[in-house]
This record gives C-alpha cells, structure tokens and sequence, in this order.
C-alpha cells in the first residue's frame, strides 16, 4: 500500500539540494537524519509520508519525495 499524501508546501529547491547531497554523502537513514539535525532540519513520519521540519520549532516545512523513502 503506498503512503498517504501529505499536504504542506513544496520544498525551497536550495534546501531539497542540501538534503539531496547529504542523503548521497549519509552511508543510512540514520546518518542521513543526523547530518540533516546539524543543519537545524528534522525528519519526521506523517500520514506514511516523511515531512521535513525545522528542529527548533517543530514547523513542517513539506514533504520530503519518495526518493527519500
């Protein structure tokens, strides 16, 4: 069964290139969510849909593409 869409705003580009390369440089999804909290980012599961955040706040900022999955 596949996830369930999430509705936020899409993703700046600037930060979906950022958390691109670092899911390329991450050797696992658990590297990857850890590069990404230096960078004041958190990654959490909504709906079945993985949901960028701001760390500090909580505020969603969208949804991450299956890519990420």
């Amino acid at each position: 069964m596949a996830p369930m869409e999430h509705k936020t705003a899409p993703l700046d580009p600037g930060v979906l290139d950022l958390i691109r390369n670092e899911r390329q440089k991450a050797l696992s999804p658990r590297e990857w969510q850890f590069r990404l909290r230096g960078y004041g980012y958190a990654v959490k599961k909504v709906d079945g849909a993985q949901v960028l955040t701001q760390l500090t706040t909580g505020e969603e900022m969208g949804t991450l593409p299956l890519e990420f999955s």
